[in-house]
């Protein structure tokens, strides 16, 4: 039996009061000529612009990265440097795979609970567009002795050290470090143990493109998503590149499928995408933001993080964590309104859902004694989701922060749920509060 996470001391509400992203670009597309940090800025220097809040109230900045770049290691603080914030801000950077952004939020919200800040900014960026490639490692010791070798001689001797095959760049792997697997293969051993079937799977990811499509037509993210020029000809990118209004499950099922060549049932059209992208979201003590006459827009209530077993159970964060959170909270998934699933495939999510309303797994696995939790489709992701609009791994918490906090005012439900899966077994929930809901 897993052991539960305690129940968190009361203390004062953060809330969020407003977010603000870069449009979601596949990578090697509209931002391949950016780096990370500088979507970070875009995504702070906008949120800043929208709320008109002074740089000087900010107490906090923290982002989440995932494919680092070694020149700007600390990506927060870039960003906001770059953003024009104060230096006398501090800014750290976080990383749990998928989640980090989320992390980067749950750590703010921390603070302002215990009273250390006020005001925070958090989110994250990713460009997968130019990754770091290393050279091999030695190659890479090699040079390190080179620089205490003495004349050509000593050269000599270093480089006759060294084989062909250490010539040949480390390109990152998107393979698991503890299992060997990719992300792909372990969701195709994932989906095929709970029983997702290629059915299921294509409706899924046929939904998210259509629901994408219809709420950037229906102006759901216009607001969100900031303006950013593109050098050299600076013309301004505003739209997310990924959403496919005409995607329909007939055309999925004609896909191959891209890890188990023979038997699977995920394709590159139920995956998604390689991304690069930037979020940024404010968050406050609920005294400060009505202080300072800003309105807010979701409490943050509570928040869960949940490890598996990163062969068996990669992807199966949303149905280790949610259970937790709610089990904690007292509410029940019919008083939740609002979900927000991150969409690494569309088999995951159905897997996750599947094992959520499977009343042996939730007691035997996870510990909690709870109803199934079966969670009505049209409340789940209804603009869109990480298959469609893309999943710019640092920066993808924000996204799913942002249009939860907007869906409970549109809706006037309660409550919202984000939640998500992460490399190396990872999962979060995070629970929301509406505060202009009736009670």
């Amino acid at each position: 039996m897993p052991k539960k996470p305690p129940t968190p001391a009361a203390g004062r509400e953060a809330v969020l009061v407003d977010a603000a992203r870069t449009a979601f670009a596949r990578s090697n597309g509209a931002w391949s000529e950016l780096m990370a940090y500088e979507l970070g800025k875009a995504a702070i220097a906008g949120l800043l612009a929208k709320t008109g809040l002074d740089p000087k109230e900010v107490d906090l900045v923290t982002m989440g990265t995932v494919v680092q770049d070694p020149r700007t290691s600390n990506l927060a603080r870039e960003a906001m440097l770059a953003a024009g914030m104060p230096n006398t801000i501090p800014a750290f950077t976080t990383t749990l795979a998928c989640i980090s952004a989320n992390v980067a939020a749950t750590s703010a919200v921390d603070q302002i609970q215990l009273g250390h800040i006020d005001v925070a900014i958090a989110g994250g960026a990713e460009s997968l567009s130019d990754p770091p490639i290393r050279l091999s490692k030695n190659l890479r010791q090699a040079l390190v002795k080179s620089q205490k070798a003495k004349g050509a001689k000593g050269y000599l001797e270093i480089v006759k050290e060294l084989s062909p095959e250490d010539l040949i760049p480390d390109i990152p792997s998107a393979a698991e470090f503890s299992s060997g697997l990719t992300m792909g293969e372990s969701c195709e051993r994932f989906a095929k143990r709970v029983g997702v079937s290629r059915k299921e799977s294509d409706e899924f990811a046929a939904r998210s493109h259509v629901l994408a499509a219809r709420a950037w037509s229906e102006g759901r993210y216009a607001d969100e998503v900031v303006p950013v020029p593109v050098p050299p000809k600076m013309e301004l990118v505003t739209t997310d590149d990924g959403p496919r209004g005409d995607t329909t499950v007939d055309t999925l099922a004609g896909l191959r499928p891209a890890f188990d060549k023979q038997f699977g049932l995920i394709t590159a059209g139920s995956s998604s995408f390689l991304t690069d992208g930037g979020s940024a979201v404010l968050l406050m003590a609920k005294e400060r933001c009505a202080k300072l006459g800003l309105t807010a827009r979701a409490v943050i209530k509570d928040y869960v993080y949940a490890g598996g077993d990163p062969l068996e159970e990669l992807l199966a964060g949303p149905a280790l964590a949610v259970p937790l959170l709610l089990e904690r909270n007292g509410i029940n998934a019919r008083d939740v309104g609002v979900w927000e699933i991150h969409e690494a495939f569309a088999a995951q999510v159905v897997a996750n859902l599947k094992l959520l309303a499977d009343k042996k797994f939730l007691e035997e696995r996870v510990g909690v004694r709870l109803a199934p939790i079966e969670i009505p489709l049209e409340r789940i992701n209804p603009w869109g989701g990480s298959l469609s609009i893309g999943h710019p791994f640092g920066a993808t918490g924000g996204r799913l922060l942002s249009t939860a906090s907007r869906r409970l005012q549109v809706t006037g439900e309660r409550y919202a749920v984000v939640t998500g899966c992460a490399a190396g077994g990872h999962g979060s929930a995070i629970l929301l509060e509406n505060p202009n809901a009736s009670r």
